[in-house]
C-alpha cells in the first residue's frame, strides 16, 4: 500500500532494521529527521538467526547435523524474507510512517494561502501565513534600509571626484615623415629610427642624446 504523506517533500530513510523519515520545508528545504523506530520483525529475525547458529554449534558438538541444519535453514529463510521486506515489515513501515508524520507536523506549519508546509523559520506567526505569502515586516524594513544604503553609497561615489590629474592623449609622431610612428623603435610608415632627432634647420638626423646638430651646429631641443 503506498504511503500517504502530508507533504510530498520528504525522504524515506528506513532500512530493514527500522524506520526513519526526513521531512523538508517547502520554502528553505531545511529538513527535520524523525525518531528512529526499530523493526520488531527484524529484531525477531535476528533472534531466530542467533538460535539457529547456537543450535547448529551444539548439535555439531554432539555429533549430529540434521536437526541443527534444519533449524539453521529455517532461520535463513526467515532472514531472507526480512531482507526482501516482508508483509510484516511493510505493515510496520506504514505504522511507523503515521507516527513519524504526527511527530513531524509539530515542527511545520501549513500556510492557508499557498498550502505549503513550512518550518518555524519561514512562518510569519504574526499573521498566520508563510513568509512567502506574508514577509515579516521587520525583516523587509531592514532589507529595504540596507538596499537604500547601498544605493546612497553608489550615488555619493559617482558624485565624488576621485582622480584629480589630467588625461592627455599623446601620439608619437615620426620626425621624418610626420605621421604616427607607433610604439616600436622605428616608424611604422617610413622606417625612420625613432631614437634619432631631426635637426629643425638642416634636417640632419642626430642621436636623441645630442644637444647640437652634428651637421650645422644648431641647438637641438
Amino acid at each position: 500500500m503506498p504511503l500517504k504523506p502530508f507533504t510530498d517533500n520528504y525522504a524515506d530513510n528506513s532500512t530493514e532494521a527500522g524506520f526513519q523519515f526526513t521531512f523538508y520545508c517547502q520554502i528553505c528545504n531545511e529538513g527535520y529527521k524523525t525518531s528512529f523506530i526499530e523493526s520488531k520483525t527484524y529484531k525477531k529475525g535476528s533472534l531466530l538467526r542467533n538460535i539457529g547458529r547456537a543450535t547448529n554449534i551444539a548439535t555439531s558438538l554432539l555429533g549430529g547435523h540434521r536437526f541443527g541444519y534444519s533449524v539453521e535453514r529455517g532461520a535463513d529463510l526467515i532472514s531472507e524474507r526480512f531482507h526482501g521486506m516482508s508483509p510484516e515489515w511493510h505493515k510496520e513501515h506504514e505504522q511507523a510512517f503515521e507516527l513519524a508524520q504526527n511527530e513531524a507536523k509539530a515542527h511545520f506549519h501549513r500556510c492557508p494561502r499557498c498550502t505549503r508546509w513550512v518550518c518555524d523559520n519561514d512562518w510569519n506567526e504574526q499573521v498566520g501565513l508563510c513568509v512567502g505569502c506574508a514577509p515579516r515586516e521587520n525583516v523587509e524594513v531592514s532589507a529595504a534600509r540596507a538596499e537604500k544604503m547601498v544605493q546612497d553609497i553608489r550615488t555619493k561615489a559617482e558624485q565624488t571626484q576621485v582622480f584629480t590629474g589630467e588625461i592627455n592623449e599623446r601620439t608619437t609622431l615620426c620626425p621624418q615623415c610626420g605621421k604616427p610612428a607607433g610604439t616600436g623603435k622605428f616608424c611604422v610608415n617610413c622606417g625612420f629610427r625613432l631614437d634619432m632627432t631631426k635637426c629643425p634647420k638642416c634636417g640632419a638626423a642626430n642621436s636623441a642624446e645630442a644637444r647640437f646638430c652634428g651637421e650645422c651646429g644648431t641647438r637641438l631641443q
